[in-house]
């Protein structure tokens, strides 16, 4: 079992809740239809998120991998900086982790010059690359994809320090690497969101949800958290009035299932948003998945 997080980070990884079987309220259909915003590096790597997405789930039938990236995705369309995936989040051996580890010291130095903001089209790529050869290796049995997973970040990264100037030698780098902490950049509570999506016109917790709100308390168990904030949305298919008691009544569902898995209720806040900031923008009357959630942060 591969230990991807059911997290966003806003300098790091994003979660949301739907079903592994991708139905048509998964967040591989969000990312399909959602439209990105922030800077040109976020929406470009939007895009890159949304064909890997796809590919792990049409192509390789990879379901927990193809939700793992469809999250990032949807963060980065939101306009938060993702970063490339933590090595200490999956199995490799030490061969590969040290190798790995080096490449994404590479990225990182490239990103604290400016790569981003100089270079976002081909910095976005060699980040979506790198998370697709980390992804690859741990599977490690496709030797065809891991090789251009990895040739196409090292294509990537040689191009985007080009454009960039000169960086730090990965050799240089591998001190720095080797003395992170075995949780390598872990988050911090303020910088994580999760979001639960939710049916039309209901605001029953699904299996998918389950899972979210599973990692959500872990997480609350694990970390500092001294607040919980829970926000309820609904997308612009009803009335407004309704819509705001809707979003209400989400808000209270993922409070109680918390609740329920052992999480204080003295530390939960409910707010809600009604049809207000959608994750899609739509006309009024418009059904879209993306928009039926609540979103959960820490304080």
């Amino acid at each position: 079992m591969r230990a991807f997080r059911y997290s966003l980070l806003i300098a790091g990884v994003l979660a949301l809740g739907a079903c592994t079987n991708f139905d048509s309220h998964s967040e591989v259909k969000a990312l399909n239809e959602v439209q990105p915003v922030g800077s040109p590096f976020t929406q470009y790597l939007t895009e890159e998120y949304r064909m890997f997405a796809n590919s792990e789930m049409n192509d390789m039938m990879d379901y927990p991998d193809a939700l793992h990236f469809a999250r990032k995705g949807l963060a980065s369309a939101g306009g938060e900086v993702v970063m490339p995936e933590p090595i200490s989040d999956w199995n490799l051996n030490t061969m590969h982790m040290e190798e790995l580890s080096a490449a994404r010291g590479r990225l990182l130095v490239a990103f604290d010059l400016g790569g981003r903001e100089i270079a976002p089209q081909q910095a976005a790529i060699a980040q979506a690359r790198f998370d697709c050869w980390i992804e690859q290796q741990e599977e490690n049995w496709q030797d065809g994809d891991i090789a251009a997973c990895k040739n196409e970040y090292l294509s990537a990264i040689n191009a985007l320090e080009g454009m960039i100037g000169p960086v730090m030698p990965v050799a240089e780098l591998a001190p720095i690497v080797s003395e992170l902490p075995p949780a390598a950049e872990p988050m911090l509570p303020e910088e994580a969101m999760y979001l639960v999506f939710f049916d039309h016109d209901s605001f029953k917790i699904t299996a998918g949800a389950n899972n979210v709100l599973d990692a959500v308390s872990g997480e609350i168990t694990a970390r500092n958290v001294n607040t919980i904030k829970i926000v309820g949305h609904t997308d612009r298919s009803g009335p407004a009035a309704y819509n705001e008691r809707l979003s209400t009544s989400r808000g209270n569902a993922v409070r109680d299932a918390l609740i329920a898995r052992g999480v204080d209720g003295s530390m939960l806040r409910v707010e809600s948003r009604g049809e207000g900031e959608m994750l899609v923008e739509t006309s009024d009357g418009v059904r879209e998945p993306a928009n039926r959630r609540a979103q959960i942060t820490f304080e």
